[in-house]
């Protein structure tokens, strides 16, 4: 537990008859981007707010940086950061005097760390610019930026790329990517979009109806998935009958050869038996499962946003 930020044990949350969190269990490492991966009323977003300490738990324990919310609420939230809803600036004020301003209710926020946070999230150009005239792109990394001015050990962020364009959540990704590098942050990525967590976090769990389904790295869900892999071959039904003999897999033929459903290390297998058999191998082509066809795999099929 020593290098966990986040230590989340038998999180429940009922409200009558009703279970929203249902003993959820996870740790977030230091340093790491962290998804948390479900559809709309999955519970994820409750889950946040009891991390943050808006909504209160019926039972289990939240630790941040080895703190307990519960008892020390106080020094456990200071170590963290989190823009639960889109936040919220003055307008007619500069990005800057946005900074210095909430600098000022917090205290002990040097002009040094806002300068530094400027940087992580690349305003420099645009903080003496007043608000109103900032893209929602913009809004969103000054919000990251006021999130992270007491240096937090964590950064949650609730659904950071909701209302960006394709060009905004790639920059978003980027800037993301490089606080947690420089900025020594761990980040928890809560969302609906599949793409953006698989390009973006080291470790995802899948939360659905209040229950944490599974809590993998990115690369695991990669190299445990099916991939959909083609064989051209010299003598296509002679290899065809070989594979299936010997492998009891499914096989769907194609004129030149035929596909398969196999893992990674499937593959060399097939080829060995093929080329022992003497048939030639002339080409191998897989493509992989997207992080969104292991979603609907783990979840029964239930994706809905």
């Amino acid at each position: 537990m020593e290098n966990d930020i986040l230590y989340i044990k038998n999180a429940t949350k009922r409200i009558g008859s009703n279970v929203i969190l249902d003993q959820v269990n996870f740790q977030v490492k230091k340093g790491e981007i962290f998804g948390l991966l479900g559809p709309n009323g999955s519970g994820k977003t409750t889950l946040i707010r009891a991390v943050v300490g808006l909504v209160q738990l019926t039972k289990g324990e939240v630790e941040i940086s080895g703190i307990n919310l519960k008892s020390h609420y106080e020094e456990a939230i200071s170590h963290v950061g989190a823009i639960v809803e889109n936040p919220e600036f003055y307008p007619y004020l500069t990005g800057y005097q946005n900074l210095v301003h909430f600098a000022n209710m917090h205290g002990n926020i040097t002009k040094e760390r806002i300068s530094r946070v400027i940087e992580l999230v690349n305003l420099s150009d645009s903080i003496d610019d007043k608000v109103q005239t900032y893209s929602l792109g913009m809004r969103q990394r000054l919000g990251i930026a006021q999130a992270i001015l007491h240096e937090p050990s964590l950064l949650i962020l609730d659904e950071p790329t909701n209302g960006l364009d394709p060009a905004g959540m790639k920059e978003l990704r980027t800037y993301l990517k490089k606080l947690s590098k420089e900025g020594n942050v761990s980040i928890i990525i809560a969302s609906h979009l599949l793409k953006e967590v698989e390009e973006l976090c080291d470790r995802v769990a899948i939360i659905q109806d209040g229950k944490i389904l599974a809590v993998k790295p990115v690369r695991e869900f990669e190299e445990t998935a099916l991939l959909s892999v083609y064989f051209e071959l010299d003598r296509p039904k002679e290899g065809l009958k070989v594979v299936k003999d010997k492998m009891k897999l499914e096989i769907s033929a194609e004129k030149d050869g035929f596909f398969m459903q196999l893992t990674k290390d499937e593959i060399p297998e097939v080829n060995r038996l093929l080329v022992q058999e003497g048939i030639n191998v002339y080409k191998i082509n897989s493509s992989s499962q997207s992080l969104e066809d292991m979603f609907l795999e783990v979840t029964g099929g239930t994706l809905h946003a």
